[in-house]
């Protein structure tokens, strides 16, 4: 039953894309063509961005789709634009130069001309051979007979179908051709889109500047950390200083005092007692608040999910957490992972407005992700100051992602990923 389910759905996605290569990447081939043409006219300026840009959402859905059907993996290989583009005329042809140097740029356009050949006609025989199947039992139950007195019979592949004998090989073939789809229409979709990976995949120059692009960020996300390293055990000692060592040093000068005054006045000494052990209990409070600051007990000893719901129920509103994790994450990236949740909350405290908020961490395909919404205005977004940038920048030292999805008048979600694997 699992390979005739499969079966159905890849000639369905199949018959999807056979589809999509003709009306899709004709239609953008075409366009791309004429807008690339047009550019010595003034006019290709202005369209060839928009163009290019839909060739490439188009070829970006093409990899998303090999990866979640067939689990064929093409990176996306496109230059960054640089983030002072200027705009107007002037940042229209830059943009249009910058894509027409993007070597991805040609690689797309080339496959979309062999997609809408070779692609469709690779992916068409998937809805082919089970429709044509279904055809062959049509023709077996008589349609064959209006067919012949129309026009003399019908062609079955090689079967010219003119009586009910042969009308009964044609559905015997259609039999022949299904269980051959219930085998290799999986095969064929995936073959579909290798075609699309050997052009639209990068090239080995391409790879290298992957790599070296890595490299730009992992040292920034190194110079990251030691700064956030840095600055941690600046407030450590800041609080240190101002906190419990000066709640001590006066404690340590009552006590003196105490000593010189204990006979002469008992009633100021008394006094001078409680105050000292008001002292104490405070500066015992301030470094505990120290230590779970730097790394929280409850996250030490009960993980990060039960962390999170401790710290939710601190919050000055409703606040939902879900937690789905077979294990736990070593301790750097768990840290990691709820200072990175304090901060959006606090965040959404602060700016949201929000009535509840609702957490949701889960560990799938390598990957820790943590998710935060809120009911909040809106409006978050990440920019050089904001506490948002600070959780990019927390999670960037362990290769993680941040991204956020904040329309005015929300729900705000705070998406964050970290790979890393359980125990």
């Amino acid at each position: 039953m699992t390979r005739v389910r499969e079966c159905v759905v890849a000639g369905a996605r199949g018959l999807y894309l056979a589809v999509a290569t003709l009306a899709g990447s004709i239609t953008l081939f075409v366009l791309s063509v004429l807008s690339i043409a047009f550019i010595l006219l003034g006019v290709g300026v202005f369209t060839t961005p928009l163009v290019l840009t839909a060739v490439r959402k188009w070829a970006t859905l093409r990899r998303v789709q090999a990866g979640e059907w067939s689990n064929v993996r093409i990176p996306v290989p496109y230059r960054p634009f640089p983030a002072d583009l200027r705009s107007g005329v002037t940042g229209q042809v830059e943009r249009t130069s910058l894509m027409l140097k993007d070597p991805a740029t040609w690689r797309d356009l080339q496959w979309l001309l062999v997609d809408m050949t070779a692609g469709c006609v690779s992916v068409v025989f998937a809805p082919a051979l089970p429709l044509y199947m279904l055809y062959g039992y049509v023709l077996a139950l008589g349609v064959w007979e209006p067919i012949y007195d129309a026009g003399g019979g019908e062609w079955f592949g090689f079967i010219h179908v003119t009586s009910q004998a042969s009308a009964n090989m044609a559905a015997l073939l259609g039999t022949a051709l299904g269980v051959t789809a219930l085998f290799v229409n999986p095969s064929i979709v995936r073959g579909h889109f290798l075609l699309a990976r050997t052009l639209l995949a990068p090239t080995t120059s391409m790879r290298e500047r992957e790599l070296a692009q890595r490299v730009d960020r992992l040292t920034e996300t190194r110079h990251d950390a030691v700064d956030s390293s840095a600055a941690e055990l600046r407030r450590i000692e800041r609080d240190l200083h101002d906190g419990a060592q000066a709640r001590l040093v006066a404690m340590g000068m009552d006590l003196g005092t105490i000593e010189a005054m204990i006979e002469k006045n008992p009633a100021k000494a008394k006094e001078m007692i409680a105050r000292a052990r008001q002292n104490s209990g405070e500066a015992l409070t301030e470094l505990r608040d120290l230590v779970r600051g730097i790394h929280p007990p409850v996250l030490a000893e009960r993980g990060l999910g039960d962390a999170v719901k401790a710290l939710a129920l601190r919050l000055p509103v409703e606040t939902e957490v879900d937690v789905e994790l077979p294990g736990r994450a070593d301790e750097p990236v768990e840290s990691a992972a709820y200072f990175a949740v304090s901060e959006a909350l606090t965040n959404t405290i602060k700016h949201a407005g929000a009535d509840r908020v609702w957490v949701d961490i889960h560990h799938t395909e390598g990957m820790l992700r943590i998710a935060v919404t809120d009911d909040g205005k809106g409006g978050a977004s990440v920019g050089a100051g904001s506490g948002l940038s600070g959780i990019e920048r927390r999670l960037g030292t362990f290769d993680g992602v941040l991204a956020v999805s904040s329309p005015a008048g929300g729900p705000t979600m705070v998406t964050m990923e970290i790979p890393c694997e359980l125990s």
